[in-house]
């Protein structure tokens, strides 16, 4: 089997420009806390369940009240404990957020390679096809899909790996002519290579620098979006617990019981924060480099 080759590009250069690392170094340094932040809150999603003190759909208390002993953020607008509604909405959140964010690669990479591989007609229907879609907001292709079919939980997934993948087949499409029209491609198509294998290891594997900085935009942009619908009430169903549910049922009592609002907002700011500094250390880390089979 042919295996990889060596690397060009100016990620290999041995005089290293000092402005350019030291813009490296704060982009590093950047990277490590948001990702420290962003596993944080992860972590807590995952083994909040664990840490509750109450059952999150149980009255525990008179509605709206303030920080105590028995609840440490105080109660909600039915008098349920926040903090417990708190460590047990995040699950959801994570879930939709990861898993969108995995099918919209699979599709758009799949589209993206094929387009700026193979190119002639079929590039040309798709690029005008996913212009049309672009044009579209993605809330707004997304509300028409679930009002139409119901806010379930996998047609949320699908529709926003749906919002997501045409951006990302532009994305690999772009990437794909350029590495298309390197060398050791066209020497990989003369030999009578696959198509399926010059994608993967020739075409696909040059293009993932250029993609993993973009993985970060479009995560952080999924856990937004499903926050905004579970904001709309399109999320999971009440009275299950949930991030960006917490925002809207308890935000007529903000200047009451400010907690049942800010720490919910500012959780699911942070994260997407995180996420979008390490998906911004990784660019800058990184830069863009080429990794060519031996020929």
């Amino acid at each position: 089997m042919i295996g990889k080759g060596i690397e060009f590009g100016d990620a290999l250069s041995r005089k290293q420009d000092p402005a350019k690392a030291r813009a490296r170094s704060a982009a590093s340094l950047s990277g490590t806390v948001g990702g420290a932040l962003a596993i944080v809150i992860l972590l807590l999603a995952y083994i909040g369940p664990i840490l509750s003190p109450y059952s999150p759909t149980a009255i525990a208390g008179i509605p709206f009240q303030g920080p105590s002993m028995q609840h440490w953020m105080g109660t909600d607008i039915l008098g349920r404990d926040i903090l417990s509604r708190f460590l047990n909405g995040g699950g959801t959140l994570i879930l939709v957020a990861f898993a969108s964010t995995i099918l919209a690669y699979v599709c758009g990479i799949s589209l993206g390679l094929i387009m700026g591989f193979r190119r002639g007609v079929i590039d040309m229907v798709s690029v005008v096809l996913i212009d049309l879609v672009l044009a579209i907001p993605p809330i707004i292709v997304v509300l028409v899909l679930l009002a139409a079919l119901g806010p379930r939980l996998w047609l949320i997934i699908a529709a926003i790996a749906g919002v997501f993948a045409p951006r990302i087949a532009r994305l690999v499409r772009s990437v794909a002519l350029e590495i298309s029209a390197q060398d050791y491609v066209e020497a990989a198509i003369a030999r009578g290579e696959r198509t399926a294998s010059i994608l993967l290891w020739d075409v696909f594997m040059n293009a993932i620098l250029p993609i993993s900085a973009d993985v970060g935009i479009r995560l952080s942009g999924a856990i937004i979006l499903f926050s905004s619908l579970s904001y709309l009430g399109l999320g999971e169903p009440p009275p299950a617990p949930d991030w960006g549910a917490m925002i809207s049922e308890n935000r007529a009592g903000m200047t009451i019981q400010p907690w049942a609002v800010i720490v919910p907002a500012a959780t699911i700011a942070l994260l997407a924060v995180g996420i979008n500094l390490v998906a911004d250390a990784v660019a800058r880390v990184t830069g863009r480099s080429v990794v060519a089979r031996d020929l």
